[in-house]
């Protein structure tokens, strides 16, 4: 090489040495493994590269969303639902953080549904799910920092709120066309029958109809709505992991931080037996029939409890097998006991005869709750509700039915939609006459509603709420709706067959409900979510941080509050 080709290596090689340095001048390198080393020399670790791993890693930029990806699996019934996998830029490195599945599937209380529409409806939506993921939702929060779940969630809604515009803007003009073909055509009269009973008919159908409220037209979920529920609680799960917490810490830092110095565990409903229109009796009214604690028990054991009352009640009914004929049992799809029962009394003594063979004080620490679910029992031609097979029972025969029933067995303490949304007048009368000793709860799925969507009222009378993440609704929304209530006066229904893990659970110790009803004891899935609860509970209690309430339920008067130490 010649001297001038040595000085030129030379000079290159120093001005590269410099920009080096400059480098890591400027990004602090030296005096962070200055700092590192003395650290190190001081606190001696056993394990030295782990030492330096960690340290480094608290110095590593926050991860970011990188991408986010989708597919169609089946949920418990092979129905379509739909997977979010939310990848991550973590130390220069995308992985896969999470995954969270939403089948989209709300149960609206419909009395019969299509089967086949409803699974090809579940897949298109969840076709337009994976659409919007792919083409739109995916490039808009890449950067996201999963932490900022509100300012991500307002992202979700607003996107949903133009998918909802354009959709009625769609509709508007759909109905337009229609009403201009309309014109064109002539619709010829139509002439009344002559005949006299027909016609008798028609007329006492008319005015019975007329004494029936309607049912209200129920808001059509947008197809692929269920993308934002997914999403949602997907980073929410994203973010919990990247910060090494649990996912109900996570979201009780969401709600108020300093709540985590005292967490509360939400109190399990467990379905112990079901008579409803599935079941093979004739009865239909008692579609639920729930343990509700009145005093402070743990998780694990309120579920010993309904597992000795499962036993007690199968052994009761087999020692009947030849007696009173052959009896039907089952499971229910809810994991409750299903049995065939003629009337409401012959399952209220079955469940109060278990409960005295085991020595449950049934009505003083154990009472009950029914869920009626009225509003698949509508009879709407007839204008009455079939609360037996073959047996119609109109709005104000069946508040009547509720006092007797009330009063015969004062354990039950609270019902569940006794009628449709509807019967106003009959939720208050209703009200008025067992308020003091009996609550009234309603599903409030069908009243609850992303921010954007007017929320409709609940009927008079109500105590409690039930709440669930719908499809459409963000974590967010679920927890601006849920603060609206008082703690003691919200239920969060998780659908215990749900695919997927058990972050439902989490989510309500979460948003501090105070109440959680996930079904009976049948089923893994649904098992998975008691042990998750039983787990938290454990943990709150190791670490300290359980927080212990006296239970005051909301029929009790101020002077029954009972304190628990």
């Amino acid at each position: 090489m010649s001297l001038k080709g040595f000085l030129k290596a030379e000079q290159e090689f120093f001005e590269q040495k410099s920009r080096v340095a400059e480098y890591y001048r400027a990004n602090r390198v030296p005096q962070t493994v200055e700092e590192l080393l003395n650290q190190l020399f001081v606190e001696k670790p056993v394990d030295i590269y782990g030492y330096m791993a960690n340290y480094f890693s608290r110095l590593a930029h926050a991860p970011v969303i990188s991408s986010i990806k989708g597919r169609e699996v089946f949920d418990s019934q092979g129905d379509a639902a739909l997977q979010v996998d939310i990848y991550c830029v973590v130390r220069n490195e995308e992985k896969l953080v999470c995954s969270s599945v939403i089948t989209g599937v709300d149960d609206k209380g419909v009395e019969s549904r299509d089967a086949v529409v409803d699974g090809i409806n579940q897949q298109a939506s969840c076709a337009m799910a994976l659409e919007w993921l792919r083409e739109q939702l995916s490039s808009m929060l890449c950067g996201f920092n999963p932490i900022h779940q509100t300012k991500l969630d307002k992202v979700l809604s607003d996107f949903l709120m133009a998918r909802f515009l354009e959709q009625e803007a769609c509709n508007r003009e759909t109905e337009e066309e229609e009403k201009t073909e309309g014109t064109h055509e002539t619709t010829p009269p139509l002439i009344p029958s002559k005949d006299k009973k027909g016609g008798d008919k028609g007329k006492k159908r008319n005015s019975v109809e007329k004494l029936v409220p309607p049912p209200e037209i129920p808001v059509p979920v947008l197809p692929g709505a269920m993308v934002v529920a997914a999403v949602s609680l997907a980073a929410a799960k994203c973010a919990a992991s990247l910060t090494a917490v649990p996912l109900y810490k996570h979201i009780i830092t969401l709600r108020d931080p300093e709540v985590l110095s005292s967490v509360f565990m939400p109190v399990p409903l467990l379905t112990v037996l079901s008579c409803g229109k599935a079941s093979a009796g004739k009865l239909n009214l008692l579609e639920e029939l729930i343990l509700l604690p009145t005093k402070t028990s743990s998780t694990i054991e309120i579920v010993r409890m309904g597992r000795e009352l499962h036993r007690e009640m199968r052994r009761m009914i087999n020692s009947l097998i030849g007696k009173t004929g052959p009896a039907v049992l089952g499971v229910s799809e809810g994991g409750a006991l299903q049995l065939s029962f003629e009337r409401s009394e012959q399952a209220l003594d079955l469940l109060m005869d278990a409960c005295t063979n085991l020595g449950l004080p049934i009505g003083i620490e154990v009472q009950l709750a029914i869920n009626c679910a009225a509003h698949r029992l509508m009879d709407y031609p007839k204008g009455k509700y079939e609360v037996m097979a073959g047996t119609l029972k109109s709005p104000d025969e069946l508040v009547d039915m509720y006092v007797g029933l009330v009063s015969k067995y004062p354990a039950v303490k609270a019902l569940i939609d006794p009628f449709r949304k509807e019967d106003v007048d009959q939720w208050l009368k209703l009200s008025s006459l067992i308020g003091r000793s009996c609550c009234l709860i309603t599903d409030s799925a069908v009243t609850m509603s992303p921010c954007w969507r007017d929320a409709k009222p609940l009927p008079p009378g109500v105590t409690l709420a039930t709440f669930r993440l719908s499809s459409e609704m963000t974590l967010t929304d679920l927890l601006q709706t849920i603060s609206h209530r008082r703690a003691e006066e919200t239920i969060l229904l998780v659908r215990g067959e749900e695919i997927g893990d058990d972050a439902m659970v989490d989510v309500a110790v979460g948003v501090g409900v105070t109440f959680i009803k996930m079904g009976g004891l049948n089923g893994a899935g649904r098992m998975n979510k008691y042990n998750r609860l039983q787990s938290i509970e454990q943990e709150l209690q190791d670490q300290g941080i359980l927080g212990v309430r006296g239970l005051k339920l909301p029929w009790e008067p101020e002077k029954a509050e009972l304190n628990c130490s």
